[in-house]
Formats: structure tokens, C-alpha cells, sequence
């Protein structure tokens, strides 16, 4: 029998509140990037209170962990969330988010962080990630791109939320203090989040609608040993890693290159940081709006013109507004993937075997984060500017719009 009432509103209405409960828990889970928050603190913690030597590197290293853990628990979580279902997948991933920042707490060398915040906290987000987006699939068959841009745009808005909140508590309880704090605040508010979780029955449609008949050409339900003989797959999974590396690419350099490259005062160039997460969050909902009306592929396209048009304008014309405008873009863009490959995932292969064949198109995302801002690095280290990054990825967008244009399509046409 299907469903009828949740949590006492009718079924229409009723499941836009796992949406809300998704885009809360992403808040705390998209954390991590604030963390260029903690670095100064953290320093000067290991530095002047423990009388350690430490690098930048060193402390930028967690970072890099966390995101690997991330990216590589996704694909094996994937399996549980329908093993456990949501509530019990997530409260797993809420209990270890929050250990990894407590543990972080207690920390007296970097090596220490590597392992607790990096690997613990890691691998928790990567647990719990997966739970809003198969609950907006599955929920939201009708509006499917646009329920998982919402629910995902917690976690590209969290840095604006979570690095004032960090910003503000550090210099009044002391860095290792705060970590506390936020580990506390997502445990409790993860769980509470969780206990309503529930997925649909099985075949679950609104009330009222039914798919439109090219939706329904278009949907395959296939598990994932099909899904990886397919070239829609790797098409989608090429799109994905050239949106994220070059989107995570400008997450890691935005505050160096407002700077060095185009003279914003530090302050300023710190602040737009938080300017571009609106954006990074922004784009999640609409990319999957885009996405839902226009399918996957034109949607693959309109990014990957957008990054290179927003590249190529920066590395033509370097000023502080084109650094502004392109930016945002480049923000935008990467929380526009974020919504355009899962729900590309639900549509081309369907809903059935999806938490663990999203989890597969997800590693792009983690290849992405490794590649993106070493490649920025090591152009930086070898040409000593910022600016020689912009060529390649203009390049790269180019490759990820004639491969999307060609390979986003139905597994029944490829």
C-alpha cells in the first residue's frame, strides 16, 4: 500500500521535509570546507601552546585526507543505505562526523588530525552523503534534479555558515575548543535529523503524476556491473571529474589569486570566500532545475561553457571584477555537478541499484579533489603565477562539453 501521510502531511507536501532534514544535515557535513579557518589557529596552537614545528602543508594535509575518506567511503556505503535504510545509514555517519571533530579536540600533533579528523571524520561524511540524494530520487521522481540540488545545497552553503561560526568562536574559546563545539552541535543535530528518514515504497509516484514518455525511454534500471559496461558511465564519469577538478581547483586557490593575481586585500579576498559558497550552494538547485528541464547533457554543456568562458575572461582581462564575476561562476559550476551527476545517475540507470551506483560515479569527485589543486600547485610552483591555470582549464572544459554532448544519453541509444 502506498503512502499516504508523512509525519502528518499529505504526501505531496509532506516529502519536501526529508528535503529540509537533507540540506540541514549537509550543513554540518559540508564543514570541511571551512577549514581554511582553522589553519592559522591551528598553527599557532602547535607552534606556540605544544612548541611543535609545523608546515603549512601539514596542516593543509587533513584537508586533502578528508576529502579523500569522503570519496572514497561514498562508493562503499553504498550498499548499506539500503541494507539499513536511511535513518540508521545516517545516525553511522552523523556519530562518526561527529567523533572525528571531537577527537580533533584532543589532538597534539598533525599526524594525530591525519587520523581522526582526516580518516574518522572522512569517512562519516562519506556514510551520511549518500542518504539525501537516494531519499530525493526516490521521493522525487517528478522533480528529481531539483529536489537533490536543494538537498545538496547545504553542504556548498555550509562554509558560509560554518566558517563564521568558526570565525567567531576561535578567537573567544580557543581553536581546539571549537572543534569540540561542532562536534557536539553534529552529533545531536545529525541524529535528530535522521530518526525521520524513511524511504518510499517501492514504485512510489506523487499523486497525480506520471512520467512523461521520453523519461521513461530514457530510464534503464540497471545495477552497477551493467551500468560500468555502459559508455553513458564513463561519459558521465569524464563530465564529473573535469566539473569537479576544476571546481575544486578555485576552491583551493580563491583567496591566493584575489591577492597575487589581481590585488584584493587579504581581508576582501577572504570574505568573497564566503560570497563564492553562496554561489557553490546556489548552484546545486539550479543545475538541477536545469538538468530536469533541458536532461542531462545540454545541462553538462551550459557548465562546461560557463568554466571556460569564466577561465578564459579571467586569464584575458585579470582585474578584481572579472576575478569576481568568474569565481562565482567557478563556484557555482562545481555545486552544479554536484546536482547534474546524481540525478544524471537516477535517470540514465535508474533508482533500483542507485545508492551504490552514484557511490561508483562519485570517485570522479574525490579524483577530482586530489588532482585539482595539485595541478594548481605545481603550475604555480614551476611558472610563479596563478594565472597559468586558466588556460588548462579551458582546455579541459572544452574536452568535457564535446564528451557530454556525444556520451550523456540514454544506455538504450549508446
Amino acid at each position: 500500500m502506498q503512502d499516504k501521510h508523512i509525519l502528518g502531511l499529505p504526501i505531496e507536501r509532506g516529502r519536501w521535509l526529508y528535503v529540509l532534514l537533507g540540506l540541514i544535515i549537509n550543513i554540518c557535513l559540508g564543514s570541511i570546507y571551512a577549514w581554511s579557518v582553522f589553519v592559522r589557529p591551528l598553527t599557532d596552537y602547535f607552534i606556540t601552546d605544544l612548541g611543535k614545528t609545523v608546515t603549512a602543508n601539514e596542516i593543509l594535509m587533513p584537508f586533502s585526507i578528508f576529502l579523500a575518506a569522503f570519496a572514497i567511503a561514498m562508493p562503499l556505503a553504498g550498499r548499506y543505505i539500503d541494507q539499513w535504510g536511511p535513518r540508521k545509514t545516517t545516525i553511522v555517519g552523523g556519530l562518526l562526523t561527529g567523533l572525528g571533530w571531537l577527537l580533533a579536540s584532543t589532538a597534539t600533533s598533525v599526524e594525530m588530525l591525519y587520523l581522526v579528523y582526516g580518516v574518522i571524520g572522512g569517512a562519516g561524511v562519506g556514510i551520511a552523503y549518500g542518504v539525501p540524494v537516494a531519499l530525493a530520487t526516490r521521493w522525487f521522481p517528478d522533480k528529481r534534479g531539483f529536489a537533490v540540488g536543494l538537498a545538496l545545497l547545504g553542504f556548498g552553503f555550509s562554509a558560509f555558515i560554518s566558517a563564521n561560526i568558526a570565525g567567531y568562536l576561535i578567537p573567544l574559546i580557543g581553536v581546539m575548543t571549537t572543534f569540540r563545539v561542532f562536534g557536539v552541535a553534529f552529533l545531536v543535530i545529525i541524529t535528530l535529523c535522521a530518526l525521520p528518514l524513511r524511504f518510499p515504497e517501492p514504485g512510489f509516484a506523487p499523486p497525480g503524476w506520471r512520467p512523461a514518455p521520453s523519461a521513461i525511454a530514457e530510464t534503464c534500471e540497471c545495477d552497477r556491473s551493467r551500468m560500468i559496461r555502459t559508455p553513458t558511465f564513463y561519459g558521465l564519469w569524464i563530465c564529473y571529474f573535469i566539473g569537479c577538478l576544476a571546481g575544486l581547483m578555485a576552491i583551493s586557490i580563491s583567496q591566493p589569486v584575489g591577492v597575487e593575481v589581481v590585488g584584493i586585500a587579504p581581508l576582501l579576498a577572504t570574505a568573497l570566500v564566503g560570497v563564492f559558497a553562496i554561489f557553490n550552494g546556489g548552484g546545486r538547485p539550479f543545475f538541477g532545475w536545469l538538468t530536469d528541464h533541458l536532461r542531462p547533457a545540454r545541462a553538462a554543456v551550459i557548465s562546461f561553457l560557463l568554466i571556460a568562458a569564466a577561465s578564459m575572461m579571467l586569464w584575458v582581462v585579470p582585474s578584481q571584477i572579472t576575478y569576481i564575476i568568474a569565481f562565482c561562476i567557478l563556484w557555482g559550476c562545481l555545486g552544479g555537478w554536484l546536482a547534474i551527476a546524481p540525478t544524471a545517475t537516477a535517470r540514465f540507470f535508474g533508482t533500483c541499484d542507485y545508492p551504490r551506483c552514484y557511490g561508483l560515479v562519485f570517485l570522479a569527485y574525490g579524483a577530482g579533489a586530489i588532482a585539482g589543486p595539485q595541478l594548481a600547485g605545481f603550475i604555480r610552483d614551476t611558472t610563479g603565477s596563478y594565472l597559468g591555470v586558466f588556460p588548462y582549464i579551458i582546455v579541459l572544459a572544452f574536452i568535457g562539453a564535446i564528451i557530454g554532448y556525444f556520451l550523456l544519453k540514454p544506455i538504450n541509444s549508446s
